[in-house]
């Protein structure tokens, strides 16, 4: 039996929309995009032109003005506007995705869990990189028991971005809710949390490095798992020679892994989930990380892994299974505020200059 495929609005063609969004939801089975909400007449050129069918709108209101004919809302636009969007889609009755963050606060994320619970809704955080190649890789050489009992986990974010690139990202306005903390943290925190449990505290250092910059774009924080494991985590513009993706310590060995993911790189490249083949989401032999114990990876010690494929599409698979079967919701709001939860106890140290027990 065919079914008809759930109608999606999607809010914001920026960076997030057009290269994340908009590709990846075309791509899934169930999935229909409906409709892209942009102002900018470049970007709805540049919708139309990807997808013939789609339609446009220049506001959320005129989109939400025609919510009986929509099956779910993405949100993709600034993180400022995620909370008033998704409050407004559940009220009008929609299912509803939001990019990460979710809200400013864990405080905000919670309200909006509970609202989407009241009324029966499913509310997703689009956390892509939990189907990052080495997210995967490293997740299962954990179940594996290949590591032994994992001491620290050491996860960097770093790029070479010396000049500014303007725009609400790099804003100072708190309202804004900019800065590398909030953007790459959401990231690297919520993989800690997945991968080793809750935190019962948090230790961290914003600076603000680049001239001109009113924002945090080097930052470190640091984890106490409730699991005992420690975290050291690494989100920078700032970093002329970059470290390793992961590099995790163990009872029994240790994994390195330098290199990011390639399916943003692909996906910027105009490459699209289902025309790369079997190939989407594979990177060389070369960038394997490696298992061993008391040897150095850089002069080849220890054994490669090989990396698994990245698999972005599994995120929309997952919402759209969980709209038509009931299957669970892949990110839950909840888990988005207990992300919150240690990224405003990290801003709060690196202010203050203290630990923050949670």
């Amino acid at each position: 039996m065919t079914v008809t495929p759930l109608r999606v609005g999607l809010v914001g063609y920026g960076l997030a929309g057009s290269v994340f969004h908009a590709p990846l939801i075309a791509a899934t089975e169930g999935l229909a995009l409906d409709t892209v909400v942009t102002s900018n007449p470049e970007r709805q050129r540049g919708a139309r032109a990807e997808f013939p069918d789609v339609r446009v709108a220049a506001t959320p209101d005129e989109l939400l003005a025609r919510s009986g004919e929509l099956d779910l809302i993405v949100i993709a636009s600034p993180n400022k506007t995620h909370v008033p969007l998704a409050t407004a889609a559940l009220q009008a009755g929609l299912p509803v995705v939001v990019d990460k963050p979710l809200s400013g606060t864990a405080a905000e994320a919670r309200e909006l869990a509970a609202l989407a619970e009241e009324r029966g809704l499913l509310l997703s955080v689009f956390q892509n990189r939990r189907w990052d190649n080495d997210f995967l890789t490293l997740r299962k050489l954990l179940d594996d028991g290949e590591l032994g009992d994992v001491y620290r986990f050491e996860s960097r974010f770093e790029r070479w971005r010396p000049q500014l690139k303007g725009g609400w990202r790099e804003s100072g306005d708190p309202a804004e809710i900019g800065g590398l903390l909030y953007d790459l943290g959401s990231h690297v925190v919520d993989q800690a949390l997945v991968l080793f449990g809750p935190v019962t505290a948090v230790y961290a250092e914003a600076v603000v490095r680049r001239d001109g910059a009113q924002t945090d774009d080097d930052t470190f924080i640091a984890l106490t798992h409730t699991s005992g494991v420690r975290s050291h985590l690494y989100v920078s513009a700032t970093t002329a020679q970059l470290g390793p993706r992961f590099r995790v310590l163990g009872s029994k060995a240790g994994y390195v892994k330098h290199g990011l993911d390639p399916q943003e790189a692909a996906l910027r490249d105009g490459d699209r989930p289902g025309t790369a083949g079997a190939d989407w989401g594979t990177e060389p032999e070369e960038l394997w990380g490696r298992v061993g114990a008391g040897e150095s990876p850089v002069t080849g010690g220890g054994s490669p892994v090989p990396t698994l494929p990245g698999d972005y599409p599994a995120y929309y698979a997952a919402v759209a299974k969980a709209l038509l079967e009931g299957a669970p919701n892949p990110v839950t709001a909840r888990e988005a505020a207990a992300t919150l939860d240690v990224l405003e106890a990290a801003r709060r140290s690196a202010l203050e200059k203290v630990t923050v027990t949670l």
